[in-house]
């Protein structure tokens, strides 16, 4: 696991500034509230305190400012040093309103019912062992708490026949319409060696988590397709229309 843990992590910390400038980008645009407002309308509600949000593979720190400029008590977590060096430098004014610590999202350093919530982003396609990562995320939330896992079947392509074909579609609309190319412009053979190792390149979701958070203790899931539509930009549906982004609500 430590092998698999370092490849990914020594990727992301090569990405880390062309990641941050995404992350910065959304933060300065419409998609700030967009998000806002799409994480609230599922968070749960608390009375006479501030809710507490675990934003875990915080990254460039995107969901964490976004949580932190609501009034929220937020903690970041992620495993490379140099996503978190990054959050802490976008987070300007509200750099003192969150917590950020590495930490590896498989075994979480939490007592157990901490937090309301718990946000991801892009996370769970990275991970070893997901199914036990659920299990740690569970864990950490208070009876009631929620998640909300936002990802999408990142490199099926690689296993696939359709989805390789409608990865190759993208890639041609891609040029057709004149919009840059987000594979091209990323180390992708990197990327995708590591994702030959990663069990969720290889699974059909969402309907893999959702499965996986019933058995682990939820008592209710709900899955919601294509939420792209309503956080990204043209650009981006057309990049990622082979990979529609979901969006994974589980209760505890």
């Amino acid at each position: 696991m430590e092998n698999i843990l370092k490849e990914v992590e020594n990727y992301w910390d090569g990405r880390s500034e062309g990641y941050s400038e995404v992350n910065v980008a959304e933060l300065n645009s419409y998609k700030m509230d967009v998000w806002k407002e799409l994480i609230n309308r599922y968070k749960p509600n608390v009375i006479g305190r501030k809710l507490k949000v675990l934003d875990i593979g915080t990254g460039p720190g995107f969901f964490a400012i976004a949580m932190a400029s609501c009034g929220y008590d937020v903690t970041a977590v992620d495993y490379t040093d140099a996503m978190l060096h990054r959050a802490k430098k976008n987070a300007g004014s509200l750099k003192n309103c969150i917590n950020f610590i590495q930490m590896d999202a498989h075994a979480l350093n939490f007592k157990e019912n901490t937090f309301d919530l718990i946000v991801t982003r892009n996370l769970t396609w990275n991970l070893e062992k997901p199914d036990q990562a659920y299990k740690e995320w569970h864990r950490v939330l208070v009876t009631g708490g929620r998640l909300l896992n936002f990802d999408a079947n990142w490199y099926l392509h690689l296993f696939d026949e359709t989805k390789k074909s409608e990865y190759e579609e993208d890639r041609m609309n891609s040029q057709k319409q004149g919009v840059k190319d987000h594979y091209v412009h990323t180390d992708t053979a990197a990327m995708e060696e590591i994702a030959k190792n990663l069990p969720l390149s290889r699974t059909m979701r969402p309907q893999w988590d959702a499965a996986v958070l019933i058995n682990t203790g939820f008592k209710k899931v709900m899955v919601e397709q294509d939420i792209g539509e309503q956080v990204w930009d043209n650009e981006e549906q057309i990049n990622y229309a082979s990979t529609p982004m979901f969006m994974i609500f589980a209760e505890k």
